[in-house]
């Protein structure tokens, strides 16, 4: 109900149009997520929740916010990085025969799933004199950078999968805070959408950065 008043009272569209969106945004997601969990259909879902999220950043004017613009483009990274990892290799017919090396697609959605997904740790950035803020900022941006490039990937993406869910869980806690508050919900929202986030940096820990990354022009050199 809060939802189809929020979207009515913003665009004007009536009571039918903000209850039909609502209700689209709500099954796209469930069955979006169903899919991806039963692993079926996954690049279709991927695609799906692709769309929920353009939609949500319309709707909901998300783009003329700069941090929330920047954690919607996190949240598509992680489904990048899904939808790379969903894609099927082919095979080879001449198996054990050295090939040329190619930038395959699956290769360049990693990289792009990497970039975005630092995106939302720039929203974490505290721009302040203390010693803590100003030694979280170097660390924090020395781990996007790595990730990013794509050097030492793995440990550098599970420290910030370790950092990430210390902040979230100390910031972003909404169990603390009674329902009836609007801001139960704002952090409840801000602490689903970073453990989803958390979730693509743990498919870049288990996938690795892909073959657009200094760790694997190492191997070449």
């Amino acid at each position: 109900g809060e939802q189809r008043d929020y979207i009515d009272s913003t665009w004007g569209c009536g009571y039918l149009l903000a209850s039909s969106f609502v209700f689209l945004n709500l099954l796209g997601q469930l069955t979006g997520c169903v899919l991806v969990l039963s692993r079926n259909l996954v690049q279709y879902a991927c695609f799906g929740l692709f769309g929920i999220i353009a939609l949500q950043t319309i709707a909901y004017s998300i783009l003329w916010d700069l941090k929330f613009l920047m954690r919607n483009l996190a949240l598509g990274g992680g489904l990048l990085l899904l939808l790379a990892e969903s894609r099927s290799e082919g095979k080879s017919m001449f198996a054990g025969v050295p090939t040329m090396r190619e930038s395959s697609p699956k290769q360049y959605m990693q990289l792009g799933g990497r970039v975005l997904l630092v995106l939302m740790f720039m929203t974490l950035l505290h721009f302040d004199a203390s010693f803590f803020s100003i030694l979280q900022n170097i660390v924090g941006t020395a781990l996007m950078v790595l990730v990013a490039i794509g050097f030492k990937t793995k440990l550098a993406a599970l420290t910030l999968v370790v950092w990430l869910f210390a902040i979230n869980v100390y910031f972003n806690a909404f169990w603390t805070v009674p329902v009836y508050k609007p801001m139960h919900d704002f952090l409840k929202y801000d602490f689903f959408q970073t453990m989803s986030v958390i979730g693509g940096l743990l498919l870049v820990v288990a996938l690795g950065p892909g073959g657009v990354s200094m760790d694997e022009k190492k191997k070449e050199w």
